[in-house]
């Protein structure tokens, strides 16, 4: 297959370019990637569908990658239960090397054929659940074998990769393929196609989390009360619903349920 991430990049002689001429030159090439996307939202709304599907059946989530797109991933995963209340388990990423290794960048791991399996094998992965691999390059051994396991077994499974007719979008359910052209640095997909991965996770998980249920309005109702920003965030978002005039009132209401959700909810059963 041709890898477009690997081709040259348009520009050359970099180093004889001045710190004006290559930024411009950069944001020219990040500038490309939201409309890349654009091409790609009936795509990326199937898949979005199928996990919200997977998940309000009583399913989980699981992104399955290596490199700089699996970090991101895990960078996604890990504030939804913050920022949105999720139980712990719902949404998840395995990583290439492991999570608790995520800052060592073991580049190498992503050749390991049988560690991504093994990995969801460990988290019990089911026929409820839906896995989502992440590869720029489209062939990325770790994510590859571990989406051809999950089809045998009648895993659903979906992916995003930056080059076209890849072997990993040929075992996905439902492929996102968001093709961002050459890297401004020959190969180095942390440049646009990490752009393009990161504006995709949080397309995907902010529309999952309001599909079910975990946003109200424009409101994170669900938000953990974890510093006192977002303390005070939760004290007006209760204040304004509630009608409750006294903040240190509306503080106490809070605290004493956890959640604007949970307090608006013991709100309401008091005036039925």
């Amino acid at each position: 297959m041709t890898r477009i991430t690997e081709q040259p990049s348009l520009y050359d002689h970099l180093e004889t370019k001045s710190v004006e001429e290559l930024t411009r030159y950069i944001n020219q090439e990040d500038a490309k990637v939201a409309k890349v996307i654009e091409g790609q939202l009936p795509s990326i709304n199937k898949l979005i569908s199928a996990i919200v599907d997977k998940l309000n059946a009583g399913g989980r989530m699981f992104y399955l990658g290596a490199g700089s797109g699996g970090r991101l991933s895990v960078l996604d995963v890990i504030e939804l239960p913050t920022t949105y209340g999720l139980p712990e388990g719902i949404y998840n990423s395995v990583l290439a090397g492991g999570i608790d290794r995520m800052a060592d960048a073991l580049e190498e791991k992503e050749d390991e054929l049988e560690e991504g399996w093994n990995a969801l094998v460990e988290a019990g992965i089911n026929a409820n659940d839906i896995v989502v691999g992440i590869s720029a390059s489209g062939t990325t051994p770790f994510v590859l074998e571990g989406l051809k396991k999950c089809r045998s077994l009648n895993i659903t499974t979906g992916c995003i990769v930056s080059n076209p007719s890849s072997p990993i979008a040929e075992h996905a359910d439902y492929p996102v393929e968001v093709i961002t052209g050459p890297e401004f640095i020959t190969g180095s997909t942390r440049m646009k196609c990490g752009t393009a991965q990161k504006m995709l996770f949080d397309m995907i998980s902010t529309t999952v989390m309001i599909r079910i249920g975990r946003i109200e309005g424009n409101n994170m109702v669900n938000v953990k009360l974890i510093n006192d920003k977002i303390l005070d965030r939760g004290v007006k978002m209760l204040m304004q619903k509630a009608e409750i005039e006294n903040y240190d009132e509306a503080k106490s209401i809070l605290l004493e349920h956890g959640s604007v959700k949970e307090a608006m909810e013991s709100i309401m059963k008091k005036h039925v």
